[in-house]
């Protein structure tokens, strides 16, 4: 699996992302990123294989060997974040769509979303693709999730407090699991990591984005009861994503 993000500033994100991938199970999850990141973000987590890429030319190789994408986390939207993303969506790999990738492709009506793709929007990156407020979205929050399958051909993961799950063909799943604890920077790229890595291991995109959400947010759920919500943090779900995914 790859993780591609980490722009300069933004490291933890993609770290955030490629090690949740490894605790789901994806066996060997590289993260392609800043260059001034790559010496450092694997400190801590030497499992994951930090590569500097300046531009698509050397984010190439990487495509190539990829079973599965997790685009977005920390990528920001410089020239360099358009880049990655333009060369990442060519490449018809399965690919999530989180963050910025979803801000990039909001402003640029030309970008087209590959088959397959799971898109994973909080409720103002639903609102800049979709073109409405965020009101809007909150009003009916069915109908967005809906929307935003047909608009971009993909299943959509409207995250929020009853996370929704939608398909082109109308369908939606509710998750009825996670705790106001979870609205912490983090947990969002743990979810991209989370969904990805399944996609690497063969779920289609329906079965990776319920199932990652449901892990996530049971996983959430058993890290608050340990120690409260209050400061949960992303990296306190990492040990209880290993545990549930293995039960």
């Amino acid at each position: 699996m790859l993780v591609i993000g980490g722009a300069p500033g933004y490291a933890g994100a993609a770290r955030l992302a490629g090690e949740a991938a490894l605790r789901c199970g994806a066996g060997l999850v590289s993260v392609a990123t800043a260059a001034p990141h790559a010496g450092t973000l694997g400190i801590g987590r030497p499992e994951l294989m930090v590569h500097a890429c300046a531009d698509a030319a050397a984010l190439a190789a990487l495509l190539e060997r990829a079973t599965a994408l997790a685009l977005g986390p920390g990528l920001g939207r410089t020239a360099w974040s358009r880049d990655l993303l333009q060369a990442a969506l060519a490449s018809d790999k399965p690919l999530l769509l989180d963050a910025d990738a979803l801000n990039l492709l909001a402003e640029d009506a030309a970008l087209r979303v590959p088959s397959g793709a799971v898109l994973t929007p909080h409720p103002g990156e639903a609102a800049r693709l979709l073109g409405c407020r965020v009101a809007d979205v909150e009003h009916d929050r069915y109908a967005a999730a809906r929307a935003l399958a047909a608009r971009y051909a993909a299943v959509v993961v409207l995250k929020g407090a009853g996370t929704l799950i939608a398909d082109t063909t109308g369908r939606v799943a509710v998750c009825a699991a996670g705790n106001p604890g979870m609205a912490s920077g983090g947990m969002g790229d743990l979810l991209s990591g989370v969904i990805a890595a399944l996609r690497a291991q063969g779920m289609d995109a329906w079965q990776a984005a319920c199932a990652g959400v449901d892990l996530h947010a049971r996983a959430g759920d058993a890290a608050a009861a340990r120690g409260g919500e209050r400061g949960l943090l992303a990296g306190d779900l990492l040990p209880e994503l290993r545990r549930l995914c293995n039960e």
